[in-house]
């Protein structure tokens, strides 16, 4: 696996030995960077959440293509510290959270741009941008993009505006934006 654009383009990162992490392959994480760029135009002074962010691949693939900073959570942070130690120039751009997203702490930085990839059909997606809400990890009108199976079907709160969805092999790729004001969140 390798950063497919950007500043880093070509940069190989340290992948999983075995099944437990499902990167995202590089076609879609392509796919999904250029509508990022038809939705904002670019990622200048936008900082990204890769949740349940396995090898990291979407967060560091958006600090090569110009991000402000990424927060990467996920309970195990051995592969995306590795993968971390590849970008020292960038180091007080990255920040890696072990922990549980459903047990996560108040925000120390909103995001403008949430990425999540959760395993699939377990319920996680929903109770994890519940969390993020509730923790105040969310600018109003953060782009918020939830990978899972084809058939998974998500039901978000009134908070979410679906705006976009994109089929990528087995998964599916749904993007939302996150209205702060609406249930008097």
């Amino acid at each position: 696996m390798r950063i497919i654009g950007g500043k880093y383009r070509g940069k190989k990162l340290f992948t999983p030995n075995d099944n437990k992490v499902r990167p995202t392959s590089d076609r879609a994480r392509e796919a999904i960077f250029s509508i990022l760029y038809s939705r904002l135009g670019s990622l200048e002074k936008c900082h990204v959440i890769d949740v349940f962010a396995g090898t990291g691949a979407f967060g560091f693939e958006a600090l090569s293509r110009g991000a402000e900073s990424v927060t990467f959570v996920d309970k195990d942070v051995r592969l995306l510290t590795k993968n971390a130690s590849l970008f020292p120039t960038e180091k007080n751009k990255i920040t890696i959270i072990s922990a549980d997203v459903r047990f996560l702490p108040s925000a120390a930085k909103q995001a403008d741009i949430v990425f999540m990839d959760a395993p699939y059909a377990q319920g996680l997606t929903v109770a994890a941008f519940e969390k993020l809400c509730a923790k105040g990890w969310l600018n109003d009108d953060a782009l918020c993009l939830a990978e899972m199976r084809r058939d998974e079907v998500l039901q978000l709160s009134s908070c979410f505006e679906k705006c976009d969805e994109r089929m990528y092999g087995l998964a599916k790729i749904e993007f939302y934006y996150y209205h702060a004001s609406v249930d008097g969140k």
